[in-house]
């Protein structure tokens, strides 16, 4: 991402749209150049929420993270030898706390709901430079599928994940990994409001760049009825 250069928006009017759609911030002007217990559900004063190199542990070959949300509950299943590095990074953010008061500002009927963009600004502005190298597609974005978006080059997952609603199997080639799979609560993702659809400037919904710099402050004023993660913790 270039200083300056302006953020790639796009609608989901087909499925080429889709594609892009999915990506993380991909140019915003004005951002920096590429930003258990214990640990689980605390907030900005957990070090590693400002400093990506200390959540750097390998996850569990099998472990499951109960989401509560603001729609329900709802339990992940994540299997590394799916997505190794996906998982690792799912992991870590999850026991860093990093899920906690996020939004799901993003949410497509009928398509998929993404949520991942901290609240804090200063949270956001250093996990955006966290990016991940890729993982090979074993599994398909089938109905209840988690999977980290990407913008439009290789190597640039970093925290937004999304939830499919349905069969988006095309995904699959253009190098979208699901991670994990909802396997109980698909009812509250189904639950999560939809109402402000697709973002700004084509659609209603939240501005991604408005949401980089104004973390939570900007989308609990302009979007109240927004559905959020209350807390994400590792159950096994």
């Amino acid at each position: 991402m270039v200083e300056g250069e302006k953020m790639k928006d796009c609608t989901l009017h087909s499925r080429a749209g889709a594609l892009i759609a999915l990506g993380l911030l991909l140019l915003v002007p004005g951002l920096p150049t590429f930003a258990e217990e214990g640990a689980q559900g605390e907030t900005t004063s957990n070090p590693a929420l400002l400093d990506p190199s200390l959540a750097r542990e390998t996850a569990p070959d099998l472990f499951k993270v109960r989401m509560e949300t603001t729609a329900g509950d709802l339990v992940i299943e994540v299997h590394r030898d799916w997505t190794p590095r996906g998982a690792d990074r799912f992991y870590n953010l999850v026991k860093i706390g990093y899920f906690n008061d996020t939004a799901f500002y993003r949410v497509i009927r009928g398509f998929m709901a993404q949520v991942g963009m901290h609240g804090d600004p200063a949270v956001s502005a250093v996990w955006l430079n966290a990016r991940i190298q890729d993982d090979p597609v074993k599994k398909s974005n089938t109905r209840g599928m988690v999977t980290f978006a990407m913008g439009g080059q290789p190597n640039t997952r970093s925290s937004q994940i999304f939830f499919s609603f349905g069969n988006n199997s095309y995904l699959d080639k253009s190098g979208f990994a699901p991670f994990g799979e909802v396997v109980e609560g698909f009812k509250s993702v189904e639950a999560l409001y939809s109402g402000y659809g697709e973002g700004a400037p084509q659609g209603k919904g939240p501005s991604q760049s408005r949401l980089y710099r104004g973390g939570n402050d900007y989308l609990k004023g302009e979007f109240p009825k927004l559905d959020y993660i209350v807390t994400a913790t590792i159950i096994e």
